[in-house]
């Protein structure tokens, strides 16, 4: 009993000491005027109506929302694919493209964005929004294609085979059985991709520059002209995108299984 306590108690305080540095953010986003305290001086949240109010961060903030929509959309397309491929043809050599697609996530961030820079830059496209989206989803591709290789993995290929027997083509097999079973894993790899593309700013910052500004890069080119407490309220506000997001997942998917589980069905 005492042991159970006592771990109870340290990973309390581990939890505790994680959560330290969003519970400062979140007091200073409350802040009644524009001041780092802590514990905040009064409360007001118009620091929070200020990302929608504002002209400069309302704008910020849909293009966060679009490019990570159409960043997570592009990494599932070319996912999706690709997991399918490596499903159906288990062989050596197919390890390869797997391995491609992990490669950006592997290489450190800035790195991968010099490539995209360098790339961009000679094909004459640098500064397009567009070029974000593109470089965003292949840096993320690789949470769609290991939630998608899982739910694929999960599938009995009994089911495709009796597909296959009954005279469906590869099209058919992939529309009517394989899409409905793993829609959860699909969608799943949608909301990291979506939620890390929101985040994320070295890459957005070497494709677009200044010409198009995500909330990230607000931040950094707001941080020139002084801090407001709109820039915590911007952090906590991505924290409650990314916890209802997961919360979601976790809520309605198997969560076990996406972390690399076996499922308790198959024990």
């Amino acid at each position: 009993m005492t042991e159970r306590l006592l771990r109870r108690f340290y990973f309390f305080l581990v939890g505790l000491f994680l959560a330290a540095p969003l519970i400062v953010v979140a007091g200073v986003s409350v802040n009644e005027k524009q001041d780092l305290a802590f514990p905040p001086k009064g409360f007001s949240l118009d620091w929070y109506a200020e990302i929608f109010v504002n002209p400069e961060w309302r704008k910020a903030l849909v293009a966060s929302i679009l490019l990570a929509l159409s960043a997570a959309a592009i990494a599932v397309a070319i996912a999706l694919p690709l997991a399918w491929f490596l499903w159906r043809r288990i062989a050596p050599w197919a390890n390869i493209f797997q391995l491609l697609g992990v490669a950006p996530f592997i290489l450190p961030p800035v790195i991968t964005a010099l490539g995209f820079l360098t790339f961009w830059a000679n094909a004459g496209f640098y500064g397009q929004p567009w070029t974000a989206a593109i470089s965003h989803a292949i840096f993320f591709v690789t949470l769609p294609l290991v939630t998608l290789s899982l739910g694929f993995a999960s599938i009995d290929r009994s089911l495709v085979e009796a597909a296959s027997t009954m005279g469906a083509d590869d099209r058919t097999v992939l529309k009517t059985v394989v899409l409905p079973l793993i829609l959860p894993y699909l969608v799943s790899g949608y909301a990291f991709a979506f939620v890390l593309s929101l985040n994320e700013y070295i890459v957005a910052y070497m494709t677009v520059g200044f010409t198009m500004e995500t909330l990230p890069i607000k931040i950094f080119n707001a941080l020139r002209y002084g801090y407001t407490p709109t820039m915590a309220s911007v952090s906590v506000f991505f924290v409650a995108i990314a916890a209802l997001v997961f919360g979601l997942i976790a809520r309605f998917g198997d969560i076990r299984r996406l972390l690399g589980a076996m499922s308790s069905d198959s024990n």
